[in-house]
């Protein structure tokens, strides 16, 4: 729980619209009392031009009143490089119901102005659809907080799922692997394992599997191995593996040999070992180049 203070963002948020009130009560009363019984000289074009600005400047005071507890909120939960969408979309509220008060004043009925706004919005969101989609998932992935900026994440995109490989393999997750650099309004910015920064739509983020990688990950390497092999040859490697390999932590299992499948020639095993290192295929090449290293040599 927030110590109370005047830190707090509902502190500061109370008191930046106590301020942006105040202004609008001052300016009622300087345009329904001191302007009618004092002055009598406001023509209405001027008086329109006054309430005009009236509008603009409370809405800018409320605007600033929620961006600034909007800031202190997004500081206390260490969202600060993410607060830019967050913003934009609160403005972009207040810049709609400004409009809406404007177009008040100035004799435009309610009904025509949401006919039209209904009339613009079915236009532009058929024409915008994609980016409009990104957006708003933009804007639920900065709320959801799924992942963080610093985070290592695998993005699984949910149409393709796992890929059954062609050879008798372990099924692995095709994904998009790396470190989330930033989650913007239209697209999640990942630096990825391989190299490179990949800029994956947010509307495609939000459908898909994340998979956060924290700490040590789990690796299975699966290799063919002709019958004349035992199965002892291969266990007695497992000691150069975990060499090579040391264990992340202290309750991590030593890496061990799994017999996946048995052929007429052939007997395939799975090598299960822990390690920090985030990059499979290098693991993968590391663990079959030990394994052969360590096998005797093959008899005709």
């Amino acid at each position: 729980m927030d110590p109370p203070g005047p830190g707090r963002p509902i502190w500061i948020l109370a008191r930046d619209l106590l301020v942006a009130l105040v202004l609008a009560v001052g300016l009622f009363v300087i345009f329904a009392v001191v302007n009618v019984r004092l002055l009598h000289g406001f023509t209405a074009p001027e008086v329109l031009l006054l309430e005009v600005g009236a509008v603009v400047l409370v809405s800018f005071l409320v605007a600033r009143a929620i961006t600034n507890a909007t800031n202190a909120l997004l500081r206390r939960h260490g969202l600060v490089p993410r607060g830019h969408a967050v913003r934009l979309f609160l403005n972009l509220l207040i810049a709609t119901g400004t409009a809406l008060a404007l177009c008040k004043l100035a004799g435009v009925s309610a009904e025509s102005i949401f006919i039209g706004a209904g009339f613009t919005g079915i236009v532009l969101g058929l024409a915008s659809q994609t980016v409009l989609s990104n957006v708003f998932a933009g804007m639920l992935l900065v709320f959801a907080d799924p992942f963080r900026p610093g985070d290592h994440v695998g993005i699984v995109a949910g149409a393709y799922g796992v890929w059954p490989p062609s050879y008798p393999h372990e099924p692995f997750l095709p994904m998009y692997s790396g470190t989330v650099e930033d989650v913007g309004l239209t697209y999640t910015v990942i630096a990825l394992d391989t190299g490179g920064v990949a800029k994956i739509p947010n509307g495609l983020v939000i459908q898909a599997l994340v998979v956060l990688r924290r700490g040590a990950g789990l690796h299975r390497v699966r290799m063919t191995f002709p019958r004349t092999v035992p199965l002892e040859s291969v266990e007695a490697a497992l000691a150069e593996v975990a060499r090579e390999f040391p264990p992340p932590s202290a309750d991590a299992p030593p890496p061990r040999v799994e017999v996946a499948d048995l052929a007429v020639a052939t007997w395939d095993g799975v090598v299960v070992l822990w390690s920090d290192d985030r990059d499979a295929e290098a693991v993968r090449d590391r663990v079959i180049r030990t394994v052969l290293s360590r096998l005797p040599p093959a008899t005709s």
